[in-house]
């Protein structure tokens, strides 16, 4: 089972040499820090980027073994590509690269930024690398899931016409809880011994709220970042913990301190919505018709 996560840290993850992992966004923020954090353990990790040169920049920076390779979770046929490419046992997908309360604005797709690249991109790499993998999905989500409406827009999940960055960014975080639970449910009926799992990482100073699209909000989120946040390091530890703990599937893991915003990592609290297996399914559902991906593994989730 899981340690105890009062004196749980980085120094404390077990030999991963042998193992390979695919970081999504992996040339910056927590994103950064995981991949540093694995290779260091032994994993040899792949940078998954949108921009190849920033993501050999940041490789270089880490001791251990990297490679990189393009992927814009904005563009399905990246996605695509990236997948086309892969051809080796894959033991670990950290599903970390995300965009934060942008202006409105649309993926080479059509679809709403926030909701395409935060939860559609993932959505459909992790079905395309699923044949591949053989240990575990972790899909990095947020406190704010429970932000915005609190529900996903099923009527229109774009939300043209009523759209604000704060609904948006909640709907697309609430979206990766939920797949991470209809995820979880069909690898169990088909017999996989893959688990999915979902991470937080608290209140961490990174530069995704830079890409806020209020000043006042980029603001209010400097000076969090001064007197309230964690460090990325310390943000990265939920994900980290649920990349390599033996928890149960569909566990989500945050900062156990104040808010679940700073701490050592531990179980994590969700919404309402979050745990809505009808709207999982639904969302599913919605996403293989919007990306045209469809489940990979030959058992038909009923």
């Amino acid at each position: 089972m899981a340690e105890k996560t009062g004196t749980w840290n980085a120094s404390r993850l077990p030999d991963l040499s042998g193992r390979t992992a695919v970081v999504t966004g992996a040339n910056s923020g927590i994103g950064f820090t995981a991949a540093d954090a694995l290779a260091r353990s032994g994993a040899h990790v792949v940078f998954a980027v949108r921009d190849p040169e920033r993501g050999r920049a940041a490789a270089a920076k880490v001791s251990g073994s990297t490679e990189v390779r393009r992927l814009d979770l904005a563009d399905l046929a990246s996605v695509r590509e990236f997948a086309a490419g892969w051809d080796r046992p894959l033991d670990l997908l950290i599903n970390n690269a995300g965009v934060m309360m942008l202006p409105e604005q649309s993926t080479k797709d059509g679809f709403e930024m926030q909701f395409g690249t935060n939860h559609l991109g993932h959505f459909a790499l992790t079905n395309l690398l699923l044949p591949y993998l053989t240990d575990r999905v972790v899909t990095v989500s947020s406190g704010l899931h429970r932000g915005g409406d609190g529900v996903i827009h099923f009527a229109d999940v774009n939300l043209r016409g009523t759209y604000s960055p704060t609904r948006a960014y909640a709907q697309s975080k609430l979206a990766n809880l939920l797949f991470t639970l209809e995820l979880q449910r069909r690898l169990t009926e088909a017999g996989s011994p893959v688990r999915a799992l979902a991470a937080h990482p608290g209140y961490a100073a990174t530069n995704l709220q830079s890409h806020t699209a209020n000043p006042l909000a980029r603001l209010g989120m400097r000076l969090g970042n001064l007197l309230v946040a964690q460090d990325d390091r310390g943000g990265t530890l939920p994900t980290l913990y649920a990349a390599t703990q033996d928890l149960p599937g569909a566990s989500y893991v945050g900062p156990s301190g104040l808010g679940e915003m700073r701490g050592a990592p531990a179980l994590a609290g969700r919404s309402a919505a979050a745990s809505d297996p009808v709207a999982a399914r639904r969302l599913w559902t919605l996403s293989e018709e919007m990306t045209g991906v469809t489940w990979p593994l030959g058992v038909e989730a009923v």
